[in-house]
């Protein structure tokens, strides 16, 4: 094969992998772009598609492929609209934060849905036989299904551009995106146009979970596969811009195909390292206008609960308390036999500090992190490549994580924190993304294997402590390592909590809240607003690091999926679920997910659908967390007479307080 034909077979295969990306990426362009939804669920309705499909086209035969892709797509669209109906279009006027956590709690719920019925293997998905040959053009065979992909994907395209372009339907929704309100006064229901174009972004999707499906097998991650590859496709093109997704969809496939031929070391490096420059250079992406579409959002709901009906006197005895009940679980646990709770426990108290970092930026400086991750996969990889090459001692570890976190913090942040809002969310994934992928190209890092076998909190206090053999016998019960390493744990994460305190009642701390409140306010009274988040961020970038630099030398491994997207999710869901703005709350809503986790997957294979039935719940009617019930419950017109003459706390007394 001549080098031509080489590169033309390739060219050939990016425009494949591409137009799967445009037919995935412009769903979830126009839904953000109408709605101003950013739609992290759009993977799994993906791979949605590629199941309905899978499922219509077995019991009919040679036929089938062909009425599953009519189907398939239109059922998804009806799940798409459904999803619309009874979710997202409660949280219409909220800051775009909350959909994303909305959507997350989506992707538990459908990614749990598709394994019940379908398995958690991959299934074949045969191409229909007669797309199932070689066709020789232009000098070279090849498959006549890839041929079908690139058609279809471009009539599909065109076809929506001429829907959004030349209908009165398009213009409706292009009328909605600029000023729905203006739309509602003249008589038109925009509301019923939301449904549809969600439906119609879920329906896109759920074609190219089909063709791709046929190409590839289909399987429970295929979703989670491709929804990072798309968000960078939507940033590069331009938030909302069809013609964006369109470009960058074709754009990136090329890209990646070409850098797997003939530069394998930069495939999963090279697509991120543009989009971090295009959110750097041109925020608005290659073809995007403005830095918002639709309606304004003035982030009321953005902070959390505060107080509520419970002074700070109050709320501290209440955490003197937990304090004392975690210094006595391992007496309990022993004299009970359920030693599996200190465990659980450590790992509760690492995620916690975990989101006590992320309430920093999120909860005070009101940046919207999706890559806090980052900080916690290189804090652990930093702390277990020290115990390996440089020190024994885990304080040495510790100390490294931090500051190389810190550090990293500082540089993500002098590049993030110049743009805002959804940008900002977005820059910050790209960064985990590329740090994420970077960790399988280096030996140093132990490749997709990671790295095992670190002596477990070795040299713990100078003392040469191995948990293994150290035990002091305390009548009934023992002293041991591995109770050391409880009691470093906790000294850690409650010594971090009343540090992050400190910052926050501190001047510091009130000019973030007032740059969460507003930042032009802040800025015009003087206040240095960059500088004053980007402190923030490398504080919080540091906490990050020493959560991942102690699960690392408590379990004594470290691997990819510490930087994985998922995980900046998670630790988003937890700051939320317990309550942002207040600190302790996020550390409470680390503890009941880590628990409900545990639990409920020791009773039921679908615990990730419960958790996101009820993390769903929490985001439309308690978005304040589980700090905010008190006061939810003191509000309410039949309860909260009883709660305020229990509490008899004014709010004089509670500003006192604080």
């Amino acid at each position: 094969m001549s080098v031509a034909t080489a590169v033309a077979e390739q060219v050939l295969n990016g425009l494949v992998v591409g137009m799967v990306y445009v037919l995935l990426a412009a769903g979830l362009s126009i839904i953000f772009g109408v709605m101003d939804v950013i739609n992290f669920a759009h993977g799994e309705l993906f791979a949605l598609g590629a199941y309905f499909a899978f499922a219509i086209a077995g019991p009919l035969g040679g036929a089938g492929f062909w009425v599953a892709l009519v189907v398939a797509p239109l059922l998804v669209g009806v799940v798409g609209m459904a999803i619309e109906r009874l979710t997202v279009k409660r949280l219409y006027g909220r800051d775009p934060l909350y959909h994303i956590l909305l959507t997350f709690g989506l992707v538990l719920i459908i990614n749990d849905l598709i394994t019940s019925v379908w398995g958690k293997s991959a299934q074949p998905f045969p191409i229909p036989a007669a797309l199932d040959q070689p066709i020789a053009l232009f000098g070279f065979t090849y498959s006549m299904y890839n041929y079908a992909i690139i058609v279809i994907g471009s009539v599909l395209a065109l076809g929506t551009w001429l829907l959004l372009s030349r209908t009165q339907f398009g213009m409706i929704i292009r009328a909605g995106s600029e000023d729905r309100e203006m739309v509602r006064n003249l008589g038109i229901n925009i509301d019923r146009y939301y449904t549809l174009t969600f439906g119609f972004g879920a329906a896109l999707a759920g074609v190219a979970g089909i063709v791709l499906g046929a190409f590839q097998n289909v399987s429970p991650t295929m979703g989670n596969a491709v929804i990072i590859p798309a968000f960078v496709i939507v940033v590069l093109g331009g938030l909302g811009s069809f013609r964006g997704a369109v470009a960058g969809g074709l754009f990136v496939g090329l890209v990646q195909t070409l850098a797997r031929t003939y530069t394998p070391f930069l495939e999963g490096l090279i697509v991120f390292l543009l989009m971090i420059v295009v959110l750097v250079v041109k925020p608005t992406g290659l073809f995007g206008t403005s830095i918002g579409a639709g309606e304004h959002h003035d982030g009321a709901l953005l902070h959390g609960a505060g107080g509520g009906v419970l002074s700070s006197e109050t709320r501290a005895k209440l955490g003197y308390a937990a304090v004392g009940v975690l210094v006595l679980v391992p007496f309990l646990a022993e004299l009970t036999g359920v030693t599996y709770s200190v465990t659980l426990l450590e790992d509760i108290l690492i995620w916690a500090l975990f989101a006590l970092s992320l309430d920093l930026v999120l909860g005070y400086a009101g940046l919207v992190s999706l890559g806090h991750t980052l900080f916690y996969g290189v804090g652990a990889y930093a702390s277990v490549l020290t115990l390996i090459h440089i020190s024994p001692s885990v304080f040495v570890a510790l100390v490294v994580a931090v500051v190389v976190c810190a550090a990293i913090a500082w540089f993500v942040g002098y590049l993030s924190i110049r743009v805002s809002g959804v940008f900002f969310a977005m820059i910050t994934l790209g960064f985990a993304e590329l740090f994420y992928n970077a960790v399988f190209k280096f030996d140093f890092t132990g490749g997709s294997d990671g790295l095992f076998g670190v002596d477990v909190f070795y040299g713990l206090a100078g003392l040469g402590i191995d948990p293994g053999e150290f035990e002091i016998p305390l009548g009934l019960f023992v002293f041991d390592g591995g109770i050391v390493q409880y009691y470093f744990l906790l000294a850690v994460v409650v010594g971090s909590y009343l540090l992050a305190r400190r910052l926050i009642r501190a001047p510091f701390g009130s000019v973030l809240q007032a740059i969460r409140e507003s930042e032009d306010r802040a800025s015009f009274i003087g206040y240095d607003v960059t500088a004053y988040k980007r402190r923030a961020f490398v504080v919080s970038g540091g906490l990050a690091g020493l959560a991942g630099g102690l699960f690392a030398a408590n379990n004594g491994y470290v691997a990819p999926s510490f930087l994985h997207w998922i995980n900046s999710g998670e630790v988003i869901v937890m700051t939320v679920l317990g309550g942002m703005g207040t600190l302790y709350g996020p550390m409470i809503g680390a503890g009941v997910f880590v628990a409900a986790e545990d639990i409920l997957s020791s009773y039921i294979d679908q615990w990730q659908l419960v958790i996101g039935v009820l993390f769903v719940l929490f985001v439309i009617f308690v978005p304040r967390g589980l700090v905010s019930l008190p006061q939810t419950v003191a509000d309410h017109p039949t309860f909260g007479s009883v709660v305020r003459d229990q509490t008899k706390v004014t709010e004089t007394e509670v500003e006192q307080h604080d």
